[in-house]
Formats: C-alpha cells, structure tokens, sequence
C-alpha cells in the first residue's frame, strides 16, 4: 500500500491536487450526475445501491467525501488506508465485485466531463482516469483479502446464503429482533463484535433487490445471528422500506438471503482499560454485541453503557442491560432520555458536564454509535473532556460521512 502511487508520474499528481479546489466546489453534482449515468446504462447495479440514500443524496455525498480525500491525499494514498479498508468491508458485504470497478470509472470520468465542461481538457481526464485506476486497485486487493478471509473461516461464505427468521422479538415501540438460523444446517463463522450482516430483501413489485446492512445485537455464538431493526416510518424522506418489510412482511419461519459478518468498527478485546459505550436510538445495536462479549471473556473489566432514547417506549433492551448491571458488578449504565415524563438518569441530551461528571476517567477505550448528530456531539464532547483521538472509535449509519467535525 505504501506504494500505491508510484505509477502516477509527477504531472499527473500535480493535475490531480490542482483539482481539489474544483472537487470541493462541484463534488456533489459530479457525482450525482455520474450515479444518473451509470444507473441509467446498467439498470442491474441498482440491485446493490440503496434506492434510499440516493434519493437523500446521501450516497453522492458519501462518494465525493472519498474522492476529496484521495484528490487530497493522492502523494500519499497510505494514509487513507484505515477509511478505503472501511469501505471495503461495505463492498464485500454487498457483493461488489472487481469487474464492477471499470464501470465506476467510466462513468465518473464522464460525469466530471459533463459536469466542469472545457475546464476538464484532456490532460486533466487522463489524470483522473490514472488516479481512479490506482484507487481502484487498491480497493480491489482489499477486497479480495476479505473475501479469502471469510472464505476460509469454518462455515464462511461469500454472496448470499439462505438464513431462517427461528424467532421475532418486539424490543421497543419501534424496534424489533430477528433471530436467524442458515436454513442449509451447517455451520456459521463467528465474528467480532460489532460486525454486521446485509440484508438482501427481495421485495414484492420492487423491480430491484434491496440491500441493508444491519449490526449483529449479540455476542457471537454457534447457533444464530440476531440483528435488531429500527422501523423507519417516514417523515421527511420516504419511509423505510426494508426496515417495514422486516417488521410488517417478515415473521418466525420466513426465509432472508443475508451476507456473512463484515466490518472493522470492532471491540480490542485484548485491551484492559475501562470501557465506555455510548449509543443513541437503534445506536445501542453493536455496542449490546459488545457488552455481551465483555461479560463472557472478560468478566472483570469495567464497562460503562450509556444510552440516549426518546423515552422509555423507544428504550430497546432496557431489562436486559438492566439485570446486567444488576448481576455483574462491573457494569455500570447510565439512560438518558429525551422526555420530562420518564424515570432515567437524565433528561434531555448527553452534555459535557454531565458526561463529565459519570465518567471517573479519561484513560479508558471509548465507543460510539448513533444517529449523525447525536455522535457529533458526542465526539465534540469527548475532545474538550480531551479524551485522545486514538481511544474513541465510533461507526456510522449508511454511507460513509465526516462526523468529525
């Protein structure tokens, strides 16, 4: 990786960090106009991209994002390792493949065309054109080692494999469980926590698939998977698809074509400092994995688990954690709810000085997992409670964005 660029001659280096002014100011339109063109000329690819977030802008955004910071970092593309390797947990999950890679190319090299006009001569097309195909190489070989890598776990896969939904459990107002089982018997890899599965959801007179990633709610094990889904009812965008089709279509005996457990927002399960989970909404979904895997394999290590719900009706798993806390004495958990009405630890939002206060110490690992800005604000937290970059890991939902402001 550290010499991913060395193809890429000097001129052309310089034509692409030139460019990164114009990126910044055309990104979005660039690759709004290329997601058009490319859907349009293989109407099969929306198979795999989320009808949702397109319309949300949500996935252009997301690509400019990653094409800035390689415009940005193009002398030095090691750098940016830690963010393609996120990505490229996304990719296997949902089945990209290499040959796919040229498609993305031509079409985004196209849409900069239509989009900057005679500002993009000649020169600056066959730069891109050179920078997208080292990218995308490097994208490539990441990729490959994954699929190899789950590939070669006891009961790995890759695609899809048929899972059967064994039990449905209503955790909240809004979110359910779903337990699943491979409906073929064998065997199923473990994974870390904090992985999730995809979800192919094959949807009556839905002229394409949909795919949705959802977190693994539970520590690893032998038997099934369990992901627990927040149904999504539509306000200003339109309504969850998936997430209702899983609620409303989807009962105990039904079958989900899912992909095997990917990506690297995961528990070091080596590390002996204190552990902090914050999660807002459907957030607590990885970090319940987490917990869990806590309790079994390091049963003396101090947790605190911070939750922030609308209220006590939107409070998934609020029992369970609950007898936790009360039968192990390393746990610690604190609820934070948005209402006046309910019993809980605080009401309104999560704060410096409160979290400040609830916390006895900085030196311990902290996660984080919730909705855009609920994280925002907990990492701006964490910074002036000057917490090190280096112990906070947090994750997403949907494509990738820079909460880190």
């Amino acid at each position: 990786m550290t010499n991913a660029t060395e193809s890429l001659d000097k001129r052309t280096i310089d034509v692409i960090k030139a460019t990164v002014p114009v990126l910044q100011e055309h990104g979005e339109k660039i690759t709004k106009q290329f997601y058009r063109l490319m859907l349009a000329n293989h109407p099969e690819l929306n198979n795999i991209f989320n009808q949702t977030n397109q319309q949300k802008g949500a996935q252009s955004k997301a690509l400019a994002n990653t094409i800035y910071a390689a415009a940005a970092n193009i002398e030095h593309l090691e750098e940016i390792v830690p963010h393609i390797k996120q990505i490229a947990h996304k990719h296997t999950s949902i089945n990209i493949k290499a040959e796919q890679y040229p498609i993305v190319g031509k079409y985004l090299l196209l849409a900069i065309k239509e989009v900057l006009g005679d500002t993009a001569n000649e020169e600056i097309l066959k730069a891109w054109e050179m920078a997208y195909n080292v990218i995308a190489e490097m994208f490539i070989t990441i990729e490959t080692e994954i699929y190899e890598q789950t590939q070669q776990k006891i009961g790995g896969w890759v695609g899809y494999r048929d899972f059967t939904v064994i039990k449905k459990v209503v955790e909240s107002e809004v979110i359910t469980s779903f337990y699943l089982k491979p409906t073929d018997g064998l065997p199923i890899p473990k994974y870390r926590p904090g992985q999730y599965i995809t979800i192919k959801a094959q949807i009556e007179d839905e002229p394409f698939d949909h795919l949705r990633q959802y977190s693994l709610s539970t520590a690893t094990n032998a038997e099934f998977y369990r992901i627990s889904v927040k149904r999504e009812p539509g306000n200003a965008y339109p309504k969850g698809i998936v997430s209702n089709f899983l609620h409303t279509t989807i009962h105990e005996g039904s079958i989900l074509p899912i992909s095997a457990p990917a990506g690297d927002f995961t528990l070091d399960s080596e590390c002996q400092t204190p552990l902090v989970l914050i999660s807002g909404g459907v957030g607590f979904t990885p970090l319940m994995s987490m917990l869990e895997t806590v309790i079994e394999k390091q049963p003396h290590r101090q947790v605190i688990f911070i939750h922030a719900a609308r209220s006590a009706k939107h409070h998934a798993m609020k029992d369970r954690v609950k007898n936790l806390t009360k039968e192990y004495a390393n746990i610690t958990n604190y609820v934070v709810y948005g209402n006046d009405h309910d019993d809980c630890d605080k009401h309104g939002h999560i704060d410096y000085e409160w979290l400040h206060r609830v916390i006895p110490t900085t030196n311990a690992s902290f996660y984080v997992c919730g909705p855009n800005g609920f994280m925002q604000t907990i990492l701006r937290i964490l910074r002036k409670m000057e917490v090190k970059d280096g112990a906070i890991h947090y994750e997403t939902f949907g494509p990738s964005a820079d909460i880190s402001a």
